[in-house]
């Protein structure tokens, strides 16, 4: 099997993300991301935006064994969120270079 540089062999076990998943939730219902949403700059492009155009990142995907923190989990805008996909904010920064 021939891996290319981004793809990775998922070894999280699903009731594990699905627990996570869960914790995600529970934060988006709370102040604290309200307040984050609130400020409304997307922590990849630091642009404004409403705070509908916004959503929830984990600097760590899930897929990748992070978990939902507050220490891994940005706000980001739809397309941000989008490009960056399952990688990490260092795989991103790496690919730039390129």
């Amino acid at each position: 099997m021939d891996l290319g540089p981004y793809d990775y062999i998922e070894t999280v076990d699903p009731v594990v993300v699905k627990r996570e998943r869960a914790k995600a939730r529970e934060f988006r219902n709370g102040s604290w991301w309200k307040q984050q949403v609130g400020r409304g700059f997307c922590y990849h492009c630091e642009n404004k935006f409403s705070p509908a155009d916004l959503t929830m990142d984990h600097l760590i995907p899930l897929s990748r064994g992070g978990k939902s923190t507050k220490k891994n989990i940005v706000v980001s805008c739809k397309q941000c969120n989008s490009l960056k996909k399952n990688r990490t904010v260092a795989e991103i920064r790496l690919s730039e270079l390129k």
